[in-house]
This record gives C-alpha cells, sequence and structure tokens, in this order.
C-alpha cells in the first residue's frame, strides 16, 4: 500500500475542495491513486462542491435562535450565490439548522465549528453536511460567521427583511416580562435600521475618538480659517457629541419616539416593568456586508453552460 504524504493529501484538496481527513481517507482507500480518490470523493458527495468553490457567495440569509428560557442565543450568516437560492425552503431549513447546532456548540471559532459533529446527522461534521447542501442545491454556500450569547439577564432576536439583518440583543433585568420583552424588540428593531456601533459612551476606544477629533479639527480650519483656536474647538467638542451620539445606542433618538432617546425610552420601561432594565450588548449581521458581489451577464451564464 502506498504511503499516503501530507502533499498528496494537499494536492486533493486543492482539486477537490473537500476536508483534509476526507482527502486523507479517499487516498488510503484508492492506495493513493489520485485519479481514484477524486472519484471516491464524487462518490461520496464531498467533492462536488469543487468545481464551485471559486464562485462568490454574497447573497444568503441571517438567522436567529433563542432558548426557550430566554437565556441563550445564537445567531449565523450563511452564503449563498444568488438570492433565488436564499429564498429556497429547503437553503432557508438548512441555515435554521446550522443556528440550532451553533445554540448547542461550545465553539469559539469557524474551524472548531465546522470540525465538530453535525447534530442533525452523527455521521458527519458541519463541514461534510455543508458540501452535502452544496452538492444538492448545486450553488457553493459558506458558513461566514455565528455568536452565540449566554446570559444571566435575557436575551431578544429579531430578523428584518427576510433574513436580510439579524439583531441579537442582551439585557439586565430585573423584572421580566412582556413590557420588557417588547421594548427589547423594539430596540432591536433600531439597532437592525440605525446601526450603531456601541451600546453607551464609555465602550469606545480612545484612540477611535482621537482619530475623530483630528479629522474635525482639519474639516473645521479648512471651512473657518479666520475662527480663533477657542472658538473652533467649541465647534469640534459639538461635531463630536453629535457624532458619537450616532455611534453609541442609547444616545440615539429613540425612532419611535423622536423626543426619547434610548436611554431615556430604556427609563420608561424600567418604570412600566417595575424593575431596572439596560442593554448590555448586540449583535447585527447584515447578509453580505463586506463581500464583493460578482456581476455575471446571465445570457454569457447560460451559454457556458450550454458548452
Amino acid at each position: 500500500m502506498a504511503a499516503v504524504t501530507a502533499g498528496m493529501v494537499k494536492e486533493l484538496r486543492e482539486m477537490t475542495g473537500a476536508g483534509m481527513m476526507d482527502c486523507k481517507k479517499a487516498l488510503a482507500e484508492t492506495d493513493g491513486d489520485m485519479d481514484k480518490a477524486v472519484e471516491f470523493l464524487r462518490e461520496k458527495g464531498l467533492a462536488a462542491a469543487s468545481k464551485k468553490a471559486g464562485r462568490i457567495a454574497a447573497e444568503g440569509i441571517v438567522t436567529t435562535v433563542v432558548s426557550e428560557d430566554g437565556k441563550s442565543a445564537a445567531i449565523v450568516e450563511v452564503n449563498s450565490e444568488t438570492d433565488f437560492v436564499a429564498k429556497n425552503a429547503q437553503f432557508q431549513g438548512y441555515v435554521a439548522d446550522v443556528a440550532a447546532q451553533v445554540l448547542g456548540s461550545q465553539a469559539n471559532d469557524m474551524e472548531a465549528f465546522l470540525a465538530e459533529t453535525w447534530a442533525k446527522d452523527s455521521s458527519l461534521t458541519v463541514a461534510q453536511a455543508l458540501s452535502s447542501q452544496i452538492a444538492v442545491i448545486g450553488e457553493n454556500m459558506n458558513i461566514r460567521r455565528f455568536e452565540k450569547i449566554v446570559t444571566g439577564g435575557v436575551v431578544v432576536d429579531y430578523i428584518h427583511g427576510g433574513g436580510r439583518i439579524g439583531v441579537l440583543i442582551e439585557a439586565d433585568a430585573e423584572v421580566v416580562n412582556d413590557t420588557v420583552k417588547e421594548a427589547l424588540k423594539n430596540i432591536a428593531m433600531q439597532i437592525a435600521a440605525l446601526t450603531p456601533k456601541y451600546v453607551k459612551r464609555d465602550e469606545i476606544p480612545q484612540e477611535f475618538i482621537d482619530h475623530e477629533m483630528e479629522i474635525l479639527k482639519v474639516q473645521a480650519k479648512n471651512e473657518n480659517p479666520d475662527k480663533p483656536d477657542n472658538i473652533l474647538e467649541k465647534m469640534i467638542a459639538g461635531r463630536l457629541n453629535k457624532e458619537l451620539k450616532e455611534f453609541c445606542l442609547v444616545d440615539q433618538a429613540y425612532v419611535k419616539d423622536g423626543d426619547l432617546t434610548v436611554g431615556k425610552y430604556l427609563e420608561q420601561v424600567s418604570k412600566e416593568a417595575g424593575g431596572k432594565v439596560e442593554v448590555k450588548k448586540f449583535v447585527r449581521f447584515e447578509t453580505g456586508e463586506g463581500l464583493e458581489k460578482k456581476e455575471e451577464n446571465f445570457a454569457e451564464e447560460v451559454a457556458r453552460q450550454m458548452q
């Protein structure tokens, strides 16, 4: 029997896009014959993703899941190549399964997560289950990112636009009732719409504030070259304050009542609920943010497939 080298495994992996352990097994089963190893992987449905691996998956959906007790939650983004597949019931069902896997997972990074046993079929890893879905659906797919929250307080989720944006919001709440849950859902909608970066001011890194100050100084001097420095400093402070309000959730104007900030709205809710409610953390995923979308001519695509 031929010895299987790391170089052979690497070559087969690059040829097929299959997982490292699957490639090693395929080579062992076929006595190191590269062509037969490719056939072995194809027969197992593990090389079906190979020709699709170079295609950009920038569509897809974000899905959330919250445990029954509201103490833990997961959010995941899974990408596909086309919006058509993102709306497919089978794809959406698979993404819901991925979210459920995250909720039960102890993985801290994508590599560990993909190596886990797939909860719906213990004969597969998460990575193998993904390859299997790619084979069935016929498009490149990618589990792009996930996050899990476990809390002593409460977590509420919100999905916007059929999975285009997903939000998890964690709060400390002395009382958890329908009033509190509705308020947190309202704030999650605010996060989806206005994209704050931080919960409150003291979370903002000093280097970020310093950088913004430098930009605003140059801006103010260019616009008002004749104004004295003490006046410019007041202008810069005012502009910085306005900017930071947009970045911080509790300082933002509450979208359902412009007379209130989100912080003041939470104070009202705390009085109504009979106990203090404080937002601790939020996670906001928007499908495809930061990914390049590949523009292709549809007629050319069809012509290529016909050839």
